[in-house]
């Protein structure tokens, strides 16, 4: 017979894994061996990725803004070496966040090119309904992305930022100050006072936060993408269906209409191993 684990202990440790803890932090404090640890790390979060592409559909929205915040698996990209595989170096994951529900309805985790951008844009126009307003960085590759997957049916803005140069001397730890904001409409009428990345850039210090493997300057970084992709599904879901925004007082999927109710951890990895949804 095989030696499952507990109910109880799959919710302490998928509790711990979404408040960033590491996986080696989570086998301390919850008595579980890392190799268990991850083995549930990626069925939970694996299906959370299921559960995500099942329920983010037919989508009532009006805002998204799109941004992409980097990472690496294995090594990073400065290291990569010629006969290294292709998972290994930079990993990049592509974030959309609607404005007004803070739902996270779509992402994506691989290398920033075209062909991923491509991906992630026409799975985001996949899952809205009515004509949305998107805002973007200055990254080229959207523009071609947005175009493709959306046609004229968007108003598409872009905002640059430009900074101060890095000063001379020792490594800095905190962002360079912004200089100058310009604001472009590239596809259709964007209403120029909303285009913005704030909140998905706010959303990505919560990935730094709340994925361990995320963290800045720690060796808890992912060793394989298959480990790090799971990471990334359980805490979109997370944060989607299983943890109450501070500002909206309830969760995103309940703002957006995806759920009725506020779930607990217990109920996200149910939903997660057996597709029971509260």
């Amino acid at each position: 017979m095989a030696n499952v684990l507990p109910t109880h202990k799959q919710v302490a440790v998928i509790r711990a894994l979404t408040e960033g803890c590491s996986v080696r932090s989570v086998e301390r404090i919850c008595g579980v061996s890392r190799e268990t640890v991850l083995s549930l790390l990626l069925r939970v979060g694996e299906g959370c990725a299921e559960l995500m592409n099942d329920t983010m559909r037919d989508l009532d929205a009006n805002r998204f803004e799109v941004d992409e915040i980097w990472g690496f698996v294995g090594k990073k990209q400065r290291h990569v070496k010629a006969g290294d595989s292709a998972d290994v170096g930079d990993a990049w994951t592509y974030v959309a966040i609607e404005s007004e529900t803070k739902l996270i309805p779509a992402f994506l985790v691989g290398k920033r090119n075209q062909e991923n951008t491509n991906a992630f844009i026409a799975d985001l126009a996949s899952r809205t309904k009515n004509r949305v307003q998107i805002s973007t960085d200055g990254l080229e590759m959207y523009k071609q992305a947005i175009a493709r997957a959306f046609g004229n049916n968007v108003d598409y803005g872009q905002i640059v930022k430009s900074y101060e140069a890095d000063p001379i001397g020792p490594g800095r730890y905190s962002p360079p100050k912004v200089t100058e904001i310009t604001k472009k409409s590239i596809i259709g009428e964007p209403e120029e006072e909303l285009i913005s990345t704030s909140y998905v850039e706010r959303q990505n210090l919560q990935m730094r936060m709340q994925i361990r493997r995320m963290t800045r300057l720690t060796n808890a970084f992912s060793k394989k993408l298959r480990n790090h992709k799971a990471a990334t599904a359980l805490h979109f879901a997370n944060y989607n269906f299983a943890r109450r925004h501070g500002s909206l007082r309830v969760s995103p999927a309940m703002e957006a209409g995806v759920c009725d109710t506020l779930w607990d951890t217990e109920q996200l990895v149910e939903a997660a191993l057996h597709g029971v949804r509260p």
